[in-house]
């Protein structure tokens, strides 16, 4: 069952919305406290996140923005103001797709699972990568490892599946870095020592101790 999160402050709408999606199998929560959305959404860890833009205090580009920095769960904005330069700011800031309001429940809904096949179903058939039971799932940048789903970041993700595309094998720093550097972003020594210790904090945290270990003068591995 696909856990839904559900971002929007008209509750008759969130309500509405929430109904429908469980009426199709999902598991829906609506965000209760729009002050600190971060903190629901990690408690839920979600599958996929309907994210309204016209929100109190901060609107739905900060919120993509947040969860973007943690997570690469796939986001639906949905927003009244359908206007072309909302749906390219909507994309531009990290989302999968944007639907206008007024909206038709099953046209939502049908978008839902749509994505939700795309991301998962396709993505464990061919994104999956396995270590001592755990799963590394690319198309949603997850570890899943008994039952508990870790959300990595960007630079986690690619750290974690260049080592086990090359499980057994040492894997320089240098080359870790050059991965890294496929992102938007320039990566030094640091970055990536910082990068290693947070991801080796959230394996030791979900019961994979030593997951990655580290070759003195040659990089890292996993084996």
């Amino acid at each position: 069952m696909h856990k839904i999160f559900v971002v929007e402050d008209d509750l008759v709408i969130a309500s509405a919305i929430k109904k429908h999606l469980e009426n199709w199998g999902c598991e829906a929560k609506c965000a209760e406290n729009l002050k600190d959305v971060m903190s629901e959404f990690t408690a839920f860890s979600p599958d996929l996140v309907l994210l309204d833009i016209g929100l109190p205090f901060f609107n739905g580009y900060h919120w993509c923005t947040q969860i973007r920095s943690v997570s690469q769960v796939p986001i639906i904005f949905i927003s009244s103001a359908s206007d072309n330069m909302n749906i390219v700011m909507a994309m531009n800031m990290g989302g999968d797709d944007f639907i206008a309001k007024p909206f038709d429940l099953n046209v939502l809904t049908a978008k839902v699972q749509a994505l939700l096949r795309r991301t998962y179903d396709f993505g464990l058939q061919s994104s999956a990568l396995e270590h001592r039971g755990a799963v590394l799932n690319t198309a949603d940048a997850s570890l899943r490892y008994q039952g508990e789903k870790i959300d990595l970041t960007k630079n986690e993700l690619r750290i974690l599946q260049t080592l086990l595309e090359n499980k057994g094998k040492v894997v320089s720093r240098d080359e870790l870095m050059i991965r890294l550097w496929e992102t938007d972003s320039f990566v030094d020594e640091n970055t990536l020592t910082v990068n290693v210790a947070r991801l080796r904090k959230k394996l030791d945290a979900c019961g994979l101790e030593n997951f990655i270990r580290t070759k003195k003068g040659m990089g890292y591995l996993v084996e």
